[in-house]
């Protein structure tokens, strides 16, 4: 079984041959959470709301997803981008059930009260943490019953709260969650890069304790994937590759050994 992972921009610029990719793999049992926050940005606009972003103090730039946001990131994410991407690959002959972190608690959140953001002029503030939530927990006998049954499980990344509020959480970090929760052989992270570059570099193999060590020198954004993908591998995950989504056959990295693989090794 492997999770599967593309972010919004990877979806935006290469959806048919992701999609492709997973259909010719469908009897490997997967998962694939997917991202779409340009989508999300674009029916926000649409609908009179500005997007909004802030910067963590670590240079990390996310959504801040307010009360009117949280109703339009959930309808384009669970709704129209979710059901777009199930109706594809049911047309490829793949029999796929697309779902929320929402349904059977699959994923619970902690909502985030107050978060510490940079402004433009690089001082720090505090603010309300709005609708963006912390994965807390995973229910993952949903999923893993999908799976078994011969489905590809297609998650949008929506959580419930504690007060049974829609949380958006990163993709990133729900896909890690699910595949520590299932144990499965294999998370995909694909983006719009080769993998982790540094110096110019392609990293092709590491271990948690490595990528650990690497943390400081990896760009915001990278760093957090690689941060989730040291720690899947440390909970029973077989192994993990963070590797380019804009390629003519996106999972053959799998098989000819494109991108970063994180891993334990054996001595």
């Amino acid at each position: 079984m492997m999770v599967v992972k593309a972010g919004g921009r990877a979806l935006a610029q290469n959806r048919d041959r992701i999609l492709n990719s997973i259909a010719s793999r469908a009897s490997r049992g997967i998962i694939f959470v997917h991202g779409g926050g340009d989508l999300v940005s674009e029916y926000s606009k649409r609908m009179g709301i500005e997007p909004k972003f802030v910067t963590s103090p670590q240079g990390i730039r996310s959504r801040y997803t307010d009360e009117k946001e949280i109703e339009v990131y959930n309808m384009v994410m669970s709704g129209k981008l979710n059901k777009e991407i199930v109706s594809y690959l049911e047309k490829q002959g793949v029999r796929a059930v697309g779902i929320s972190g929402v349904d059977a608690g699959v994923l619970k959140a902690e909502r985030k009260k107050k978060i510490v953001v940079v402004d433009e002029r690089g001082r720090k503030r505090i603010m309300d943490g709005g609708y963006t939530g912390t994965i807390v927990s995973v229910n993952a006998e949903l999923p893993r019953t999908l799976v078994e049954q011969g489905y590809v499980v297609v998650l949008s990344p929506v959580a419930i709260g504690s007060e049974g509020e829609l949380l958006n959480v990163d993709g990133d970090q729900a896909a890690a969650a699910i595949a520590r929760a299932l144990r499965v052989e294999l998370l995909v992270m694909l983006t719009d890069v080769d993998g982790l570059i540094l110096d110019g570099q392609l990293i092709r193999e590491i271990t948690p304790r490595e990528a650990r060590e690497l943390l400081p020198r990896i760009g915001a954004g990278m760093n957090r994937k690689v941060m989730l993908a040291a720690e899947a591998v440390e909970a029973g995950v077989e192994r993990c590759v963070i590797c380019s989504g804009l390629s003519e056959e996106p999972l053959s990295a799998l098989e000819q050994g494109y991108g970063t693989v994180i891993r334990m090794r054996a001595f």
